[in-house]
């Protein structure tokens, strides 16, 4: 883009003496990495405005929807991370976090995006038990199992915790969905001395996003469609290793190539198959997890 042209009447307010000064009005005592993030963000901001010769109408309506998205978060929905997630910003924020923890060399699990329905009152569940209590007739039943080892080592590791969610074949988590039960297709499972954790879950279906507030809006804006490949969030925690937050993909699934919330890696598709001689599933799916040691 070109350089903006700045009019006599407006020296000190458009112009770098005026973003050094906010800048500078920042306190003796603010923190270096607050200071840090603040100024650069200040600076970034300011050249948007300026690059673009943003209007007070076009400033108001990003105001606003912000607003909006605040409005809409609670307890059980963020709003404004969904709002971050359509625009790539969470998900370039998780791949920075991840190449510090990748640095290593290690093959250590990849991470994605947290989104915006994790819960951190999930309940914990024995290991081969079911987190599918409103089984839809068009679920497909799965017996998900794996092993979570250092990444270093290769030595299992006991006593991680697997946080595990996913939404309904309607597209819905447990909290956007009435006719659902509490902590529906949520569960934690703690590994045993060989670090495996094993569990029932569906398989999972793409989905549309929830169109009903300022991401979905932005999206009609843009003229982007709502849907995200199937998947299956995870949370991995376990002493003196580093946590890993991430989602798994069907290798099957539509939308791979151009997710909503651009969330989709390489080395995070997994494959169902099927599962003879269990009653309770005709699919299986193994997914193993290596975490970095969190001195590394």
């Amino acid at each position: 883009m070109g350089s903006v042209t700045v009019t006599p009447d407006q020296e000190g307010v458009l112009g770098q003496e005026f973003t050094s000064h906010v800048i500078q009005s920042m306190g003796a005592e603010t923190s270096p990495r607050l200071r840090e993030v603040m100024g650069s963000f200040i600076q970034h901001i300011h050249d948007f405005a300026r690059e673009t010769q943003l209007t007070m109408d076009e400033w108001m309506m990003g105001v606003d929807m912000i607003n909006w998205a605040g409005k809409m978060s609670t307890d059980r929905r963020n709003e404004g991370q969904l709002l971050c997630d359509v625009i790539g910003l969470e998900s370039l924020v998780d791949n920075i976090t991840y190449n510090v923890a990748a640095n290593s060399g290690k093959p250590v699990t990849a991470s994605a995006i947290l989104g915006p329905f994790w819960r951190a009152d999930t309940p914990t569940r024995p290991n081969g038990s079911s987190i599918s209590f409103d089984t839809p007739e068009d679920g497909q039943v799965a017996f998900m199992h794996g092993k979570v080892t250092c990444a270093e080592t290769g030595k299992p590791i006991a006593n991680a915790v697997v946080d595990i969610w996913q939404a309904s074949t309607n597209g819905l988590y447990e909290q956007q969905d009435p006719q659902q039960q509490e902590h529906n297709l949520r569960g934690k499972f703690v590994t045993n001395e060989n670090g495996e954790y094993s569990l029932y879950c569906l398989r999972p279906t793409p989905y549309p996003i929830p169109n009903d507030g300022p991401a979905g809006k932005l999206l009609s804006l843009l003229h982007r469609h709502e849907w995200r490949p199937a998947h299956i969030h995870l949370i991995i925690i376990a002493d003196n290793y580093k946590p890993v937050t991430t989602q798994i993909f069907d290798e099957d699934s539509k939308y791979l190539d151009d997710d909503s919330v651009f969330a989709v890696k390489s080395g995070l598709t997994v494959k169902f198959v099927e599962r003879k001689g269990d009653p309770k599933a005709k699919l299986e799916l193994e997914y193993n997890i290596a975490l970095a040691p969190a001195d590394k």
